[in-house]
Parts: structure tokens; sequence; C-alpha cells
């Protein structure tokens, strides 16, 4: 499909000149729709087609005001909207709104309630607080959905009986039991139906079940329960569309100027709301797609506003429900591979065809069968994977009381309880401070949990009194702010128990809590990620004060200094009183002061005092236990490639072997040096490690030596070494389709160059000579080993896995999950 690129807003200014001997331009470019956005606006127009017939009738509108919505939702909001694949329409969140709407103003008042929404979405928008909407607790919204599900649920049980529903849930759950007395069999039977064909049309089995459950589960399961309806001769309430010549259009709204505004203000919340979230989810659905599918604009949000606004104005004025983003309709775009805005547009346009010209099977669609379909819709907006991230991050009673609010109150209300009850939740965390106090081995820790603010002081002071005289203490702060108060009163006690022969060390999970003065500490603004990076500032050198101790030893202070060590700085490392060794290192009785520059002696001082606190106790049981790791992992001796780091791996996970080139010599190929094969062996042998990685990456200083290397010439010892890498040169010749095989490549991109090339082919070579070994052959037999490629590129810090599935190997793009779901 061709892209259209935006004008500069100066390109009215530069006149084009024709030059004179190229030919005339061209007419007007051809709009073309890809194949991708039609076969996606198929399957998408086959499932809003029903939806938008069912949440029309849970609203008590008229059945037509659903096609009117999802048609301009499509064309309208799909053409301005900042989010191109997101499909937009009559939302099973905005069916309570809409009902008491209608309830309480009727239908015209409605749709001009509607419209007014849409120009607040505007207005909205034109202010640009598009993220504002976004600043909303995540259990606040959830607990809403759940909340309308709920409502649907109960009110669409009624027609799914046969009967009729109540206006509001508690006296649809007080009717209930009379409703069940008297049961309408054909009307539970469509339904039944309906929900059993929703439930099982995905899970057919084989391959007629993965050809078949390409169709909408809800276009079966209505088409179905009406088949079976009209063969059967059931008589029971279905679809009555009236002629469009009669269709209701919006008029001047009557009522109470406050109630209008507020019915106003509650609309265009929702709309907004559900519009925005849907458009970031969107975002990460197409995020995680195949890089081949596909290019797609991540979300302008204020402009969805825009988009949602107009389509609003439009969907009233012409009598639709009101419209907002939905999440099923956009979930299966995505999935159906949309590249654009043409699928949501061409769904709106199928929409209008459908609405003309299949009225007479509409008409045929038992009223039970839509009312199942969208009750099961409620019930899905109650969502257990939801409950179980607000359980997991404190938030269930913000959950809970924003769901009863919506279920017993209406949706405006129960949202301002929960905002309520969430900001009282956010006030109580930021006051609830945990201190405690524990004596290891003489050592008297004092733990500090939260904000430690002046209304924790008389605790904090309490708990700090209680550490003896002399005694060893160490202060971890976990928290993230601290003011005045707790600072003077944590910094005097430090002063006074020092001076009293005690030592104290203040150490921080969290950066941002700095204990020290001022003037004893140099404004370090390094990165936080290793402590060795961190003390590379150029700082100047502090002289010694007169009568200054030199005895420190590892960075924490002695018994004998009164010097102490302050809590982290601002890049996350502790800050120290500054003995007067390089950059404040300090110097064992005797020695000489270090230079500056000495980075080694900085890095261990740091590494005493930030990490090894954190690390000791695992460190010691490793020491007793032995180390067991999983995995052998044989990378590169680049610097930039840090296992740890790109694997998320501590102390006994990786069984780490380094060389240049990340090369696996054929066994009686070591010239002398039997290091990497005593390595494996002792590692499969030994450790019975479960999986080797061979591990190469991006700029390889090996792989470009290995390109211009002479394999005559070789008589240094890195020209020795680098002859293990000839076969894998052999793997990638000049033209490296002259064989006609599949080189091993990056999914979704070529390789960059010749290096990246051969960088790849290497990784899938190193695995071949590791199957030579006679270990890895034995392991590998037997089951109880796995080989595996990586390649992880630098400049993008993304890591590649080798899938051999496919000929000459791909190495798949790691992708990112939620780790907290």
């Amino acid at each position: 499909m061709s892209a259209c690129v935006p004008a500069r807003a100066d390109s009215a200014r530069t006149k084009h000149v024709h030059p004179p001997h190229s030919p005339p331009p061209g007419g007007p470019r051809r709009f073309r729709v890809a194949g991708a956005d039609v076969s996606a606006s198929i399957a998408v127009f086959l499932i809003a087609l029903p939806l938008s017939l069912g949440i029309a009738l849970a609203t008590g509108a008229p059945l037509q005001a659903g096609l009117v919505a999802a048609a301009v939702g499509g064309i309208v909001a799909g053409r301005i909207g900042g989010c191109p694949l997101q499909v937009s329409g009559p939302a099973a969140g905005l069916t309570v709104v809409t009902a008491d709407l209608i309830q309480q103003y009727g239908w015209r008042t409605t749709c001009a309630i509607t419209v007014f929404a849409g120009i607040a979405q505007l207005g909205l928008g034109c202010l640009r607080v598009a993220r504002t909407a976004l600043a909303v607790s995540p259990a606040i919204v959830h607990g809403m959905l759940a909340g309308i599900g709920v409502t649907i649920a109960v009110a669409q049980l009624h027609i799914v009986l046969g009967g009729t529903p109540q206006s509001s849930v508690p006296d649809n759950l007080v009717a209930l039991p009379a409703q069940l007395a008297n049961l309408h069999p054909a009307d539970v039977a469509v339904s039944v139906l309906t929900l059993t064909l929703l439930l099982l049309w995905p899970r057919l089995p084989g391959r007629a079940g993965d050809i078949l459950g390409k169709l909408p589960a809800a276009l079966i399961a209505v088409g179905g329960a009406t088949a079976v309806a009209a063969l059967t001769g059931l008589r029971l309430p279905k679809v009555d569309l009236p002629s469009w010549s009669s269709h209701a259009l919006a008029s001047l709204p009557e009522g109470p100027v406050l109630g209008l505004v507020a019915a106003v203000l509650t609309t265009t919340l929702v709309c907004s709301v559900q519009s925005l979230l849907g458009a970031v989810a969107v975002d990460k659905l197409v995020a995680a797609r195949p890089a081949l599918t596909g290019r797609v604009k991540r979300s302008d949000l204020d402009r969805e506003l825009l988009g949602q606004g107009a389509a609003n104005i439009v969907s009233g004025s012409l009598g639709g429900l009101p419209i907002a983003g939905v999440a099923v309709r956009s979930s299966a775009n995505v999935a159906a591979g949309a590249v654009s805005r043409n699928s949501t547009m061409l769904h709106g346009v199928l929409v209008v065809i459908a609405a003309l010209l299949l009225v007479p099977a509409l008409e045929l669609i038992p009223l039970a069968s839509l009312a199942a379909l969208v009750m099961s819709v409620g019930l899905k907006m109650v969502s257990l994977n939801h409950i179980r991230t607000v359980t997991r991050h404190r938030e269930v009673l913000v959950y809970a009381v924003t769901t009863c609010g919506v279920v017993f109150l209406g949706v405006l209300e129960g949202v301002v309880l929960g905002i309520a009850v969430a900001v009282g939740v956010a006030l109580h965390r930021l006051t609830r401070t945990r201190i405690t106090h524990d004596d290891v081995e003489g050592v008297h820790h004092v733990h500090v949990r939260g904000q430690l603010t002046f209304l924790a002081v008389p605790r904090l002071s309490r708990v700090l009194h209680q550490v003896p005289h002399g005694a060893d203490a160490v202060v971890e702060l976990d928290g993230s702010f601290m003011d005045h108060a707790a600072y003077e009163t944590l910094q005097d006690w430090q002063k006074t128990h020092t001076a009293q022969g005690g030592s104290v060390d203040i150490t921080g999970r969290r950066p941002g809590t700095r204990i020290s003065e001022p003037a004893e500490v140099d404004g370090c603004r390094c990165r936080p990620w290793t402590p060795w990076r961190n003390h590379q500032c150029e700082r100047p050198s502090k002289a010694p004060a007169p009568g200054t101790d030199r005895r420190a030893a590892s960075g924490s202070p002695t018994r004998e200094s009164p010097a102490t060590t302050p809590g982290p700085n601002a890049s996350g490392t502790s800050g120290e009183s500054r003995a007067p060794g390089a950059y404040g290192t300090p110097v064992a009785p005797g020695a000489t002061e270090q230079p500056r520059g000495h980075e080694l002696a900085r890095g261990i001082s740091a590494f005493h005092r930030n990490t090894a606190p954190l690390m000791r106790r695992e460190l010691a049981r490793l020491a007793r236990e032995g180390q067991q790791p999983s995995q052998l992992f044989l990378t590169c001796a680049d610097s930039r490639v840090v296992t740890s780091m790109i694997t998320s791996s501590g102390p006994g996970d990786l069984f780490v072997v380094r060389n240049v080139g990340n090369f696996v010599p054929l066994p009686g190929e070591e010239s002398g040096d039997d290091s990497v094969a005593a390595a494996i062996e002792y590692a499969v042998d030994v450790l019975k490690v479960r999986s080797i990685t061979v591990c190469g990456h991006s700029g390889c200083g090996a792989m470009q030596a290995l390109l211009g290397a002479d394999p005559a010439g070789a008589r240094t010892p890195l020209q020795r070494w680098l002859r293990h890498g000839l076969p894998s040169l052999e793997r990638v010749p000049a033209d490296a389709a002259e064989d006609g095989r599949e080189r091993p490549r990056l999914a979704g991109r070529a390789p960059a160059d010749a290096a990246e090339r051969l960088c790849l082919a290497n990784v899938v070579q190193q695995l071949e000579h590791l199957r030579a070994h006679e270990s890895v052959a034995r392991a590998l037999g037997a089951g109880d080993l796995e080989l595996q490629g990586m390649y992880f590129h630098v400049g993008e810090a993304q890591s590649y896995l080798l899938s051999e599935d496919t000929e000459g190997g791909v190495f798949e793009l790691v992708r990112e999950t939620n780790l907290t779901a």
C-alpha cells in the first residue's frame, strides 16, 4: 500500500521547479487498499454486526442505533482518530450509562447528550490532555468495567429467561426468583444454544477446527441459533428494524440543566477513558506482532480524542449510540493482520451495506440469542486476571469499591467513589512506615520500609535508641523519600552514636536517599547499573582533615573512626565519608594513597559497601552447598557483553566460559589449549548443566579480524586462535546464495553487514562443534542436555535466540513479557 507523507508546515513557501528534461509528473495517486486490510475488515465486520445489535438491545435503544454507531465509528473515528488499528463503535462499557440516560431522558435527548459529549471530547483533544486520562488507577478502570459487566449480565439474564429486565441491579436480583419460576422454554433453548456455540466454536479440534475457527464465534453463535429457530418454527421475539424513514434523530435536550451536564460529563468520561486505554492496549498488541506484518505508527492520543469526539457528534446527530474504542473488535483487527486505518473504515462501509441490504435476514435473529451474546460479553468484563493483578498490587479495595459503586449507585458515582478510595489508600501508604530492629551476630540492623516523613520520626527515634552504645549498626532505608525532620533525626543520632564509639553503616535500596552533608558529597550523576561505572566520574580529591583516622577497612568505617558511611546518593550508590585515599577510597594503615583513576579499588569498595551486605547470606549458602548452575554460557570476551545483565542472572546461575570470538574448538584441534574443552567436560559431566548456550554479539572484533585474516600467516597467538573460526568463514562465502542454501539470519531483517552475517553463522558453527565433543554428544543422546544459539545486539540492547525449525536457522527476537501478570 502506498504511504502518504505529510507536507512540512513551510512547504508552501518552496516552489518545486519541474526539471526541463524529465517527463511531466503523473496524475493523482490512486487509492489502494492492502489485501490484509480487506480480510481484516471482513473479520471485524462479522464480529461487529451481532454485537452492535446486542448492545442496542441491552440499552433499550432502537436496534438501528447500534448499526449507525458501528458504521460511524468505523468510518469517522477510523479516518480521524489517532490509533490507526483501533475499531470504534457501540461498546459494552457504555451500556449501563446509555440505558440510564434513555430511561431518564428518552432516546432523542440521549442522542443530544451524545452530541454534546462529542463536543466535549473535541475540546479535550484541542487542550491536549489525553495523557492525563491515563493517570486514573487501572484498578478503578477495571473495577468500572467489572461493575458494568455485572450490570449487563444480570439485566440480560432476564431476556435469556424470556422476561423483561428491570431498571437496576437490585431490582433485577429481586425479580429473578419470579422470573425463574416463569421460564419460557423457547427463549432458554435459543440462549443455551448461543452460549454453547460461543464456548465450543473456538475449541474445535483438528485441522477443520483451525480452518473453521477463523470465523468469529459471535457470528456463528447468533447465526446458528437463528437458523435453528427458523427451521424449528419457534415463536419468540425477534429483531425488529423499522423503516429508515421513521428512524428517530436527535432533538434539543429536555430536562434539568445540572442533570444534563452530569450526563454529558459521565458519557465523556467513560467514552474517553475507554478509548484511550484501548489505544494504549492496541499499541501493545501491534508491538507484539511479527515485524513482517507491517509497520504501524504509535497512537496519537490527542488525535484519538478528536476522532472519538467527531464520531460521537455524527453518531448522535444521526440517531446512533455513543461511541468508544472496542477492545474485542480492535484485538480482532490486529490479529487479522491489518496494516492501516483502511481496515477500520472498510468495516464501517460493510456495516452500512448490511444495514441497507440485509434487513430481512437481520429480522430473523431472536432477541434471546442477542441477549445471551451480550450477557457473555458482560461476564468477560469481570476478568480474573485483573482481579489477581490488583490483588498482587494491594489495590483490591479500590477495585471492589469501584465495582460495587457502579453496580449499586451508577457509573459516575462508582468511579468517583473509587477515586476517593484510591487517594485514601495512597495517603495511607505514604504515611505508613515500618521500622524494625534486629540483632544479627552482634550487628544491629534497623530496617526502615516506607517513606520517612515527620509522622514516622517518633517511631524512628524510639527504635534507633534501642541500639546499644558502642555497637555496630546498619540502617537500611527501603524507601524513596525522606523529609527534613527525618533527615535531621537520623543524622543527629548517627553523629551521637559514632562519638560514643559505635559504627553506623547507612545503606539504601532506593535511589535518592542521601544522608551526608552537601559539603561531604560530590555531585556524581552517573548511571546506576554498576558500581564500577558509578565510580569513574572525575571528582576533586579531598585533603584529609587534621587528625583524621586512616584505618577504614572496606568502605565501612571502623569502630575507632568517627566518620561514618552515609546513605546512597542520587545515582543509587552509597556515598561515604571521605577517607584520604584516591577519590575517598579508604587506605589501610601504612599503605600509600592510591592514584586517581584507580577504578578497581573503588569498585571493590563500592561492592563491600553496597552489594556485599545484600548478597552475603546468599553467597554464604553457595559457599556451603557448592555451585549448581543450570547452564553453561559460552560467549565472547568482549567487555560490552555482560552475561549477568543480559540474562538477569545472579551468583550460581551460570557457568560462564569467555574467549575471543566465542569459539568451541573441535576435539583435538585446540593447539595446546584445552581450556574450552575442559570447561565443557566439567560443566556437562560434573556440574550436570541442562543447557549450553553459545552467544555471539554485534560489532565483534574477532569476526572483523577473521574477515581480513590470512589463514597462512598465523604467527601470533591471536592469529592461531582465530583459525578456529575458519569453518564459520567457509559457511558464509562472499556470495551468500551461490550454493542455494539458506543462511542463518535474523527474523524480520537481513544482516547489517558481512561481519554480522559471519557472527550468526559462527554461532551455528560452534553449536556443531559442541556436538562433536564426547560428553556433549552423550548427554544429548540421553536427552539430558539441550543446545541454544543466541545473538546479542549491543547497540539495540536486544537478544535473539536461534530457532532451528527453519532451514538455515533463524534468530528470533526475544519479546518482552509482563512479569507481574
